[in-house]
């Protein structure tokens, strides 16, 4: 037939629309045959845009698929880094911050050996994020960051009444600054800056025993210890803080003059120049200077009073008991000397208060003879009232020394004072008296000639007993004991001069 092909296989003719002979619709007329051809047309044009729409729904959705992996595969976790909230920075890695805190921490210790160093990373905080492909220049961040860190130490801090005294690493060398102090005005630590501890006497015949002890050393003021968090390069090592805190700054000091100070001894005694004693207190002068004058001075005045209490022994060496014995072979007032005396050896005992080395108060203890000296007898004609036995006895009973002899502890003094619960004051030898009345200085004083080229003074009185020409014999009352003159309290300044010059009364005291 005309128009149809046959089906292999099948055994069927089949027209180019794909229907067999017996399938295809035949009314027999020509037109009927176009439209239903049309038609068949259509229905596969439709499948083929189905097929074809599916294709492109498969192709979007594979598309979408390996855009989303891409993005997935490019997406990154950072970390910003802020300070105080601001940006400055992003990093990849958490543990690249860790490590700049612990190599930057490490440098500060490095650079300051001798503190605590602890790193500020307080305001410094991280967030998290993920992005497409992230500019994250981590090198740059911790650049920018390393030159912002700053440390600072940890130490304590020195107070006194809520004055900063300097700081230090810790407790443990807080301690020790405060002990080192303390010692720093200890009798050895005295001796080895090369200045004399009580050893200086008036005359050769005073020397050092080795018995030399520190009862006590304390600090007066309280002293507080508080934790702070320092500038590095204001920690001070031990030695720094005890030149600190026993220097001082200058400041004004009123100085009052005390009996025995000269310009010289008060300008050793502050580490001072005369000339500048001299030059803020220019109505000065060595040879006027009295007790109670008034000194502006301008010395370095530690933060810190140390108080020590020392107990000191010297040895004294004694003159010779003098043992008179009369003789009618002599003229009345001639002397022969018939056997030489011999010196004797005794050890004072003392315990010398101090404030930052500056002696404030005396105690004597006690003596003990360590070789008793060898009397010089003498023959004399026929005594004379008034003229002395060149032994001297205790001018007041139960009597201890307040202040002792000599060149010491920065002062001269020509005496010692007594002080005792009897004020009755009596002769230490027979004499005449010169003087009873006021002096400078002095207060009410008595002064007695013992005519043999001794001649003793009693001064402070509160009364005088006696009066000018007066013989005396050893033990005759003289007056009471008082605190009139320059005077600190009730006490008898006593002094032995031999031929006008102060000898050492403990020497001949018995």
């Amino acid at each position: 037939m005309k128009g149809f092909k046959f089906m292999r296989g099948t055994g069927k003719l089949q027209d180019p629309a794909g229907f067999s002979a017996e399938e295809r619709p035949d009314n027999g007329a020509s037109g009927q045959t176009h439209v239903y051809v049309q038609e068949t047309r259509s229905r596969r044009l439709r499948r083929s845009w189905i097929v074809a729409s599916a294709g492109l729904v498969l192709v979007s959705a594979f598309l979408i698929g390996a855009e989303k992996k891409y993005v997935t595969a490019n997406t990154e976790t950072y970390y910003k880094v802020l300070v105080k909230g601001q940006e400055v920075g992003k990093i990849y890695q958490q543990a690249d911050l860790n490590q700049l805190f612990e190599e930057k921490r490490e440098e500060y210790q490095q650079k300051y050996p001798d503190s605590v160093m602890v790193l500020q990373t307080e305001g410094i905080t991280t967030e998290q994020e993920q992005a497409f492909k992230p500019e994250v220049d981590s090198e740059a961040t911790l650049k920018k960051l390393d030159g912002m860190l700053k440390a600072y130490a940890i130490g304590v801090q020195l107070t006194v009444d809520g004055e900063a005294l300097g700081i230090v690493k810790d407790q443990e060398t807080a301690n020790a600054v405060l002990e080192a102090v303390k010692q720093h005005y200890a009798p050895q630590a005295v001796a080895s800056a090369g200045v004399t501890l009580m050893k200086t006497a008036a005359s050769s015949s005073v020397s050092a025993a080795d018995s030399d002890k520190l009862e006590s050393a304390e600090i007066r003021e309280e002293v507080s210890i508080v934790p702070v968090k320092a500038d590095p390069n204001k920690v001070l090592t031990v030695e720094e803080a005890v030149k600190t805190l026993t220097e001082g700054d200058e400041e004004p000091l009123v100085y009052t003059v005390q009996e025995g100070d000269t310009v010289s001894a008060i300008a050793t005694r502050f580490g001072i120049t005369q000339d500048e004693i001299f030059r803020n207190n220019p109505a000065v002068k060595e040879l006027t200077l009295q007790i109670g004058d008034e000194l502006q001075l301008t010395v370095p005045q530690p933060d810190l009073t140390v108080v020590t209490v020392e107990q000191v022994t010297e040895q004294v060496v004694t003159e010779p008991e003098v043992e008179i014995r009369k003789s009618d072979q002599l003229a009345a007032g001639k002397r022969k000397v018939v056997r030489p005396g011999q010196t004797g050896l005794k050890e004072m005992q003392y315990r010398v208060t101090k404030e930052n080395g500056i002696v404030v108060k005396e105690e004597w203890l006690g003596q003990t003879v360590v070789k008793a000296s060898l009397p010089e007898v003498v023959y004399s004609g026929t005594k004379v009232v008034g003229e002395g036995t060149g032994m001297f006895a205790w001018p007041v009973s139960g009597a201890s020394i307040s202040s002792s002899f000599g060149e010491r502890w920065g002062r001269a003094h020509k005496g010692v004072d007594l002080v005792s619960g009897n004020r009755t004051i009596k002769a230490a030898d027979a004499g005449v008296v010169t003087f009873a009345g006021t002096q400078s200085g002095y207060g009410n004083v008595v002064i007695v000639n013992h005519k043999n080229g001794y001649v003793t003074y009693y001064g402070h009185l509160k009364s005088i007993s006696v009066s000018v020409g007066q013989k005396l014999s050893q033990g005759s009352k003289i007056g009471i004991m008082g605190s009139t003159g320059r005077s600190t309290g009730t006490h008898l300044h006593f002094e032995i001069r031999k031929n006008g010059t102060a000898v050492n009364p403990m020497k001949y005291l018995k």
